[in-house]
């Protein structure tokens, strides 16, 4: 893989549902690129293509025609296993719903990926709790879902993205169940892990205040990149 260009390019990408009078042109030519280490927001009003866009950065659709390089390889030259092997050790994944199991602890919800990648018990657990660490909740570990707050079950998600090491964390609007104050203190621990750790985010949100977190702002009109513009935000 190439680690010396952007981590993620998108050249002319198209995604069309349908055919006809029922086709759907969800995206329609979107290119940009995404270097290690940025936070990007990616905004756009409802139908606007940044959730296909999302879909499509994570592997869990694929474009209809154009090119997708994720660390220089094409996307559209991995098998389904390839495909699968790069969501589990490149990509972290954080839903708007925190999809924790709801009668599995924290931790266990946080060792979930690493059973996938087939490490033993003694390292899982390890791993586990040091990324529940990372976002504060080491002492809530052995916790269910339904004993934490909405605001905890969101950091416990973070750290089931963050326990592979991924590259890149995708994260699908993840404060859209969230107040104001859990919203803000989610997106410090976010700004906080791209600053210290490096890890490269892009977030979909539609709320204009948790976008500004970022360091640069994709607005997305009908299927299209209609503007891309770096955020000034706080030292």
């Amino acid at each position: 893989m190439d680690s010396n260009g952007p981590i993620v390019r998108l050249t002319d990408i198209t995604r069309v549902y349908g055919k006809g009078e029922a086709e759907l042109r969800a995206l329609d030519g979107v290119s940009f690129d995404i270097h290690r280490g940025e936070f990007v927001s990616i905004m756009g009003p409802s139908g606007s293509g940044k959730s296909t866009t999302m879909n499509v950065l994570g592997c869990l659709d694929s474009p209809t025609s154009g090119q997708y390089l994720f660390n220089g390889v094409e996307v559209a030259g991995l098998d389904r296993d390839q495909r699968a092997l790069l969501r589990r050790h490149y990509l972290g994944f954080i839903f708007q719903g925190y999809n924790l199991l709801p009668r599995t602890t924290a931790l266990q919800n946080v060792e979930l990926p690493l059973i996938y990648k087939g490490m033993g018990r003694d390292e899982r657990e390890a791993r586990a709790l040091a990324a529940l660490d990372k976002v504060g909740l080491a002492a809530r570990a052995h916790h269910d879902p339904s004993a934490l707050s909405g605001g905890q079950q969101q950091r416990v998600a973070i750290a089931r993205a963050l326990v592979g090491d991924p590259e890149v964390i995708l994260a699908d609007e993840p404060t859209g169940n969230l107040d104001t104050k859990r919203s803000v203190e989610i997106m410090e621990l976010m700004v906080e892990l791209n600053r210290a750790e490096g890890i490269t985010i892009v977030m979909v949100t539609h709320e204009d205040d948790m976008a500004a977190f970022g360091s640069r702002l994709i607005w997305m009109v009908d299927g299209k990149v209609e503007s891309d513009k770096a955020i000034e935000r706080a030292a």
